[in-house]
């Protein structure tokens, strides 16, 4: 199991969290922060103390500036055991940053100032290429959050395309941000690195975007039949579903008081797929993602729920029997 590396790339930000339900960021209040995030950094965060547990490693290629937030997230990464040789420091320009208000009816209102911040400057394609190959990279996880602006957009594809053909396994998580979908070009993007994707891990509100009136089943099969080792649906409250060569495997959601869901899912997913490159079979990983996404619900901050093999194995046996 020592061999697995899983890299990504993409943005990284720090995040405020407004206090105020259904505020809407349409009036003055207070919010909390910085908190470490953006997408594919909670993945890399998760998938670093995974894959440390196992012998493994995690590689990051993003940037951030040379400012105070650009500290947060570089000190957060280093500390859970994420390789940060990749991410540049960008001087004279800030780091990105997202802010989000919570609702009463469950949903959320994001403002990312993402494409005009340090999170777009990414190392280029040859960097990126180099660097991975040189870490051992086995997986390449792309979360769709970074398919919003066309370069960020053209650099994901670029890697997933470069990486590909020298080997290496492809992770997807579609993660459609509307406030992000500017043009056709997202969605498009979306489904190429699909077609090259080893790992494939939507939630319900992208499969209802991605393949509309389709079953699970359906869409799973598919994707499957064109070269996918392992398909799954995230469903948030209502559990999750996993299939895999071997068969189809639904689980319900842990019971637990929602304090932040915001990076429940990336936090899923890097469990899921550091589990499952590292060896071990669907039900395994699948049972242990679903674990970690319950702990990751219950802290303030889209990475402070992240958390450990030891921290999971306590939700899934909480007897120690």
């Amino acid at each position: 199991m020592s061999g697995v590396c899983i890299g990504s790339v993409g943005e990284l930000l720090v995040e405020f969290v407004c206090t105020e339900k259904d505020h809407r960021h349409l009036r003055a209040a207070p919010y909390v922060g910085p908190f470490p995030s953006g997408a594919p950094g909670i993945f890399i965060d998760q998938a670093a103390r995974i894959a440390g547990g196992l012998g493994g490693r995690a590689v990051f290629a993003g940037a951030v500036g040379d400012d105070a937030f650009g500290t947060v997230l570089l000190q957060r990464l280093k500390a859970d055991g994420v390789d940060t040789g990749l991410i540049r420091v960008i001087p004279g320009v800030p780091t990105g940053t997202a802010h989000v208000s919570y609702n009463s009816d469950s949903s959320r209102d994001f403002v990312f100032n993402m494409e005009h911040s340090a999170a777009a400057h990414l190392p280029s394609g040859d960097a990126i290429e180099a660097g991975f190959l040189a870490a051992g990279i086995t997986v390449l996880h792309i979360s769709g959050s970074m398919l919003g602006g066309a370069a960020m957009r053209a650099a994901a594809v670029d890697a997933c395309e470069r990486l590909h053909a020298r080997g290496v396994a492809i992770s997807i998580d579609p993660n459609i941000r509307t406030e992000l979908m500017t043009d056709r070009g997202y969605l498009d993007a979306v489904t190429r690195i699909m077609a090259m994707a080893a790992y494939v891990l939507p939630s319900d509100a992208d499969a209802d975007l991605l393949f509309p009136g389709q079953t699970f089943d359906n869409w799973s099969a598919r994707l499957l039949a064109q070269g996918a080792r392992a398909v799954v649906l995230k469903r948030g409250d209502q559990g999750c579903i996993g299939r895999d060569a071997s068969g189809t495997l639904a689980l319900p959601a842990h019971p637990v008081t929602v304090v932040d869901p915001t990076g429940a899912g990336d936090c899923f997913c890097a469990t899921f797929v550091t589990l499952l490159a590292a060896g071990q079979p669907l039900a395994q990983a699948l049972a242990q993602a679903n674990a970690a996404g319950a702990l990751a619900v219950g802290r303030l901050g889209p990475m402070e729920g992240n958390s450990t093999l030891a921290e999971i194995a306590a939700v899934l046996n909480p007897e120690g029997a």
